[in-house]
């Protein structure tokens, strides 16, 4: 059937690109996320091509989208499908891409203590149930708690050569918890440390993965430096507590990352608060506001508050992560808005620094 009059592809193409997305600040037509266009009668459809499937705003652009086809004189059905494909981050000349990983997040604290893995392995999981393929770098190699907080405990197998990673809740999953004794303690130096990582980089067989979530052991050391000057990182997330012995140290992790040169994609509060259960009263056992000061004063982003929530800790203990075992409380909701920060600034620094893909007419 033929286009009716007025209404053709280039017709479709300038009323979407009216449609601006917030966190981009350009028109999702120049962004190269509208593909597959179809005008059948007075129909049209399209795919709207999201960077990433934990897009905050996935609902608002496809209702506006679907509202400047609409207003096209003659138009009458707009059907809209929805679909996401992660850019890669910016590749490195000095260092070496993990294949079929897109974008490598390294979570990271000055100090321990302060609940890093608790929301490296929140954060991954509200990725993955958004649709994105994810995986976990547990690269803490003195106190792997990975583990014990997803339910896992046998060991990998091999294919051919390299390990096969372990899967939980959707998840890719790795840690120097599978293969060493529980209870024996890790005298490692640096160059034992360094062949440990290199391993768990590029003889795991990841596959295809949106996000690659590394924690990282506390503070600055042997560790955080192999994994910086190995892999080029898409960006690093900083985990403190409102106290100023966290904050002291959250400063020491700004300013590492920016002397390596990794972006920082956001400072994250972790026992913000306690809410009563009974009353609601909110309780600021540890101060207040510390993380969001860090950020303001380095200018890096803030992806937000947790509070101290007895479902966290009986979560981690069970190996169920409080975005799985409460996926309705305030706990959950917070870690799926920062899940949704995080993947929309690494679009932003990722469509920066590379030019956007280009539709090709079917």
């Amino acid at each position: 059937m033929g286009e009716v009059e007025n209404i053709s592809r280039d017709t479709v193409l300038e009323a979407l690109s009216k449609v601006m997305d917030p966190d981009l600040h350009k028109d999702v037509v120049s962004l190269g996320m509208i593909h597959d266009v179809t005008i059948e009668g007075n129909n049209v459809s399209f795919r709207f091509v999201l960077t990433t499937p934990a897009c905050p705003v996935r609902d608002q652009l496809e209702g506006q989208a679907r509202e400047a086809v609409q207003q096209i004189p003659g138009v009458g059905d707009v059907n809209v499908t929805m679909d996401a494909s992660v850019p890669k981050q910016r590749s490195v000349e000095s260092k070496q891409m993990i294949e079929g990983v897109s974008n490598i997040i390294a979570v990271s604290s000055g100090k321990g203590g302060v609940g890093k893995s608790t929301v490296a392995v929140n954060l991954a999981a509200a990725l993955a149930e958004a649709g994105a393929r994810v995986g976990i770098l547990d690269s803490d190699v003195y106190g792997p708690n990975v583990p014990i907080m997803l339910g896992l405990n046998s060991q990998p197998q091999l294919q051919g050569n390299r390990i096969v990673p372990l899967e939980a809740y959707g998840l890719k999953v790795m840690s120097m918890g599978f293969l060493a004794d529980a209870d024996t303690p890790l005298i490692w130096r640096g160059p034992m440390l360094h062949s440990v990582i290199q391993q768990f980089l590029y003889q795991v067989v990841w596959g295809e993965l949106d996000y690659l979530i590394a924690d990282l052991p506390p503070g600055t050391g042997d560790v955080q430096l192999s994994l910086v000057q190995s892999v080029p990182l898409a960006g690093g997330v900083i985990v403190t507590t409102p106290q100023d012995v966290a904050l002291a140290d959250a400063r020491k992790g700004v300013m590492m990352f920016r002397q390596v040169e990794v972006p920082i994609l956001g400072i994250v509060e972790n026992m913000s608060y306690f809410a009563c259960p009974h009353c609601g009263e909110r309780t600021e056992i540890f101060s207040t506001g510390g993380g969001e000061r860090i950020s303001k004063m380095y200018r890096v982003p803030f992806l937000g508050e947790i509070p101290l929530d007895t479902e966290i800790r009986i979560g981690g203990d069970e190996g169920k992560p409080v975005i799985i075992a409460s996926p309705d409380g305030p706990t959950a909701a917070a870690f799926r808005g920062m899940a949704q920060q995080l993947a929309a600034r690494i679009s932003t620094l990722n469509l920066e620094s590379e030019p956007p893909p280009v539709e090709l007419e079917v």
